[in-house]
């Protein structure tokens, strides 16, 4: 299905392209204090999801972005990179002390060079320079894992902000594009890839512009309307379930707006709770969703 509904078109004989194991992932991992227990289930069940997405499609294409959802650089002093606690140990003094550029800054622009408490702590230096992963890194969960260590207590949430802004179409256009040459996030988005978002916090989603009608309008526009072409996970807080791993009292909170997002809008949305010990079938199961929309997608 294409748009809200509409019938693909006929191919007669000839099969539709797919998307030839093209998925173009976006991480928006927030770092919120809480998450200082959360991250590292993250990074530990990531090869697990590579192990899956190769069991799934076989060869695959991937581009891997890591946002923090943020527009800050928390990291007023690098001598916090002496303490391991803090940040990477296997960085080196001048990787810590490195230059910032404006991407750094940049809402939606690629994490490359994290800050704050729990962080990597260093620049993390990937294939061609760029702010993202992609199948030309040596190794793919270690480039991963120094991506998704962006620390805690830094900034508050705004994944759709992010999202939006890393696929150049912000709810409040702001007159950059990040994917156009010369931007920060050159070349990250395909028009013949499957957009695979994948969003954790601890919290409910309250920061964001916009609401749960307006992202899935916007998402779905970046990918012409096709509404296969976008799949999402949400791990976060389950306080509004009952029963609830996060909350075993009782639902707790106000309406939470990622569940109204994943399960009321989007077609192919995902929940999760993030307070589970491991994280790895969750991805398992986003794996096996994406093999046969890749086989049916027709890229614009």
């Amino acid at each position: 299905m294409t748009g809200s509904g509409g019938a693909l078109p006929d191919f007669g004989d000839v099969a539709p392209m797919g998307c030839q194991g093209k998925i173009d992932i976006i991480f928006a991992i927030s770092t919120e204090y809480p998450m200082k227990e959360y991250q590292p289930r993250l990074i530990a069940a990531f090869p697990e999801f590579a192990q899956a997405l190769e069991e799934e499609l076989g060869g695959f294409d991937l581009h891997i972005l890591v946002t923090d959802s943020s527009f800050v650089w928390g990291m007023s002093d690098c001598s916090q990179c002496k303490d391991p606690d803090d940040c990477d140990p296997n960085g080196e003094p001048s990787q810590c002390g490195a230059k910032l550029d404006a991407c750094d800054k940049t809402m939606g622009a690629g994490e490359t060079f994290s800050s704050g408490i729990g962080s990597s702590g260093r620049r993390c230096e990937l294939a061609g320079g760029r702010r993202y992963i992609t199948d030309e890194e040596e190794d793919l969960v270690e480039a991963f894992t120094c991506l998704a260590r962006v620390g805690y207590g830094v900034a508050t949430p705004m994944p759709f902000d992010s999202i939006l802004a890393a696929l150049d179409h912000p709810l409040i256009e702001s007159g950059i594009e990040l994917n156009a040459p010369g931007g920060c996030n050159e070349g990250f988005f395909r028009d013949d890839a499957l957009l695979l978002l994948v969003i954790i916090q601890d919290s409910y989603e309250y920061a964001s512009l916009g609401g749960p009608y307006q992202w899935r309008k916007a998402l779905y526009a970046v990918k012409g309307g096709d509404e296969d072409a976008v799949i999402a996970l949400a791990i976060t807080a389950d306080n509004d379930l009952v029963p609830s791993l996060c909350a075993p009292d009782g639902p707790q909170g106000n309406t939470n707006r990622m569940r109204l997002f994943m399960e009321d809008q989007l077609k192919h949305g995902n929940m999760a709770s993030i307070c589970a010990p491991a994280y790895g079938q969750f991805f398992k199961d986003v794996a096996a969703q994406l093999a046969p929309l890749c086989d049916q997608f027709i890229p614009r």
